[in-house]
């Protein structure tokens, strides 16, 4: 589904999002705090569009997914950013690699999302960071029912004017809606070993950025 989807991506990504992702990028790698010479992974990290934000910390970035055809968008457009295929189930990494390990928008398309925050875990060093951003819950009664009623009527009209792949758009609304809130995904976090869990709310809660340390 993401190959299909590839070519156009990160525009309709900002799109469908009216341009909040590029902000939504800029609060992650705030998130992070990375020093100059440090070792990040950004997991699911696509076309590369997030690693190349990461990467303006200074610090060390290589962005993993496991989409071929992200990964060759990628390196046709973003020839300098180190990208790498693998499995977030399975990192091609030794233990205790990473200083620093991010997600964004990506979690929710893997499999089992407790093995992948043990993956994540992993291969980061002791007190290391992880930061998750993901759509989650609008903590306004009334700002949620406004977005869930975009999701999953406005979003995909859009998508089928600006998106390669329409029908992928259905189901990632589907898979939003389905996804934890802010408390349930600390709970994983916390459960899948990662500790001092915290978030922020982005644009009222429709984004959120989940923090934890490696214990």
């Amino acid at each position: 589904m993401f190959d299909g989807v590839a070519a156009a991506y990160d525009r309709t990504n900002t799109v469908l999002s009216f341009g909040q992702d590029r902000g939504w990028r800029r609060d992650t790698r705030a998130a992070l705090d990375l020093a100059p010479g440090q070792l990040c992974l950004d997991l699911a990290a696509g076309t590369g569009v997030s690693t190349e934000e990461l990467a303006r910390s200074g610090a060390r970035v290589v962005g993993v997914d496991l989409s071929l055809g992200m990964l060759q968008v990628g390196h046709r457009v973003r020839p300098a950013v180190p990208l790498l295929a693998g499995d977030a189930l399975h990192l091609p990494f030794p233990d205790a690699t990473f200083d620093a390990v991010t997600i964004s928008f990506g979690l929710r398309n893997i499999a089992d999302t407790a093995a992948a925050l043990r993956e994540l875990a992993r291969v980061t060093r002791p007190a290391g960071r992880l930061v998750v951003c993901e759509f989650s819950a609008p903590v306004d009664p009334s700002l949620r029912r406004v977005y869930l009623g975009y999701l999953m009527r406005a979003l995909p009209a859009v998508a089928r004017r600006v998106s390669s792949n329409p029908d992928a758009y259905v189901y990632l609304a589907e898979t939003i809606r389905a996804w934890p809130d802010q408390v349930a995904l600390a709970d994983l976090m916390g459960a899948a070993g990662w500790a001092r869990v915290g978030w922020k709310n982005l644009t009222g809660g429709i984004v959120a950025l989940h923090r934890a340390t490696r214990g």
